[in-house]
């Protein structure tokens, strides 16, 4: 493997053998929970670098999140919805989708568990009952397409899909979307998050770009939105494409970090819409990104995400860096001077 900057974070030892799929820092602590196409989920104690425990599925695991330090969920491409009990090294199965389960989330406001998947369903468990589909299943909701990627901030859920879809749900009445859009961006959505706000999100794509969107649906409203180019490079006149895969924003400042095939992690001002920083390169396609609960760390997935096919590439990584203010906090919007 080439020899990484120090700039670029610590790498966690024992990584993943695999491609990493997702990976989220707790809202409690410095863990971190990592999926992979290994069959693996992995808790590290990021700070320390430690592994803390290990659970193995029966496919692809294709997403994951916390519950508490003690327990979390994955969603895998055996098509099953797991719990993962962190202290006594246990799972069980919540349920079932009728294809991989590509995205899960849990709900601080409902105490629910949130799955998307290939099957071109969203599905709600209550994680509280016996295991056993029919006793923890809360409801079953037909999606236009397949579920790429899924947000949540308070009781707003946005669910993105297959044919540049997203449905925005109030989770405390999931009969129907409160409303249904197209996205922005003209091809295949990666990632969509909520701002830290609960106004909006941002939705990335395969083209290289990121949407910034406001669920108020007034003129003065949508007038906010934009989009904007990124994770592309100009070579021989030609202008190279390289899909955004990540998105996470800062909890304490409300900025945001992309991730692109392209090995960047680039750091952006939504309100100013300016770049505060780019990272030095990290050796392959970045393909999760997360910020601890604080904003002090943050977790980089540096992961070939098979872009370009079948080739040789280098060893999955984990990377934790500390964050520097100067890289995450916006400038003052600078005016011209009037003497000048």
């Amino acid at each position: 493997m080439a020899a990484v900057p120090q700039v670029a974070g610590r790498e966690l030892s024992n990584p993943p053998s695999d491609g990493i799929s997702s990976l989220r820092f707790s809202n409690h602590s410095d863990h971190l929970l990592v999926s992979s196409w290994d069959k693996t989920v992995r808790l590290y104690d990021a700070s320390a670098d430690v592994l803390r425990g290990e659970f193995t599925h029966g496919g692809p695991v294709l997403d994951c999140c916390f519950h508490d330090d003690s327990s979390g969920f994955s969603a895998s491409a055996d098509n099953a919805v797991r719990r993962l009990l962190f202290n006594v090294g246990k799972e069980d199965i919540l349920g079932k989708h009728d294809a991989p389960v590509r995205c899960i989330e849990y709900s601080y406001a409902t105490g629910q568990v949130i799955t998307g998947s290939w099957d071109k369903t969203l599905k709600c468990w209550d994680p509280r009952g016996a295991s056993g589909q029919e006793r923890t299943l809360v409801g079953t909701y037909t999606q236009p397409e397949r579920v790429y990627s899924l947000s949540l901030f308070a009781n707003r859920l946005v669910v993105a899909t297959a044919g540049r879809n997203v449905n925005v749900y109030d989770l405390r009445n999931m009969s129907q979307p409160e409303q249904r859009r197209e996205s922005s961006l003209k091809y295949q959505t990666r990632c969509v998050r909520c701002y830290p706000n609960g106004t909006g999100y941002a939705l990335s794509s395969v083209e290289g770009r990121v949407a910034m969107e406001f669920f108020d649906l007034s003129e003065a409203g949508q007038s906010k939105k934009y989009a904007f180019k990124c994770h592309r490079k100009s070579e021989a006149g030609r202008d190279i494409v390289y899909p955004v895969n990540a998105i996470a924003f800062h909890p304490i400042y409300g900025t945001f970090a992309t991730g692109g095939c392209d090995g960047y992690v680039n750091v952006w001002d939504g309100n100013h819409k300016k770049r505060l920083y780019q990272y030095s390169k990290y050796p392959t396609s970045i393909a999760a990104l997360s910020f601890s609960r604080d904003g002090r760390l943050l977790a980089v997935a540096s992961s070939y995400t098979f872009e370009e096919g079948k080739k040789p590439h280098e060893p999955d990584a984990i990377f934790v860096r500390s964050v520097n203010e100067v890289e995450v906090k916006p400038k003052p919007k600078a005016y011209p001077n009037p003497t000048a």
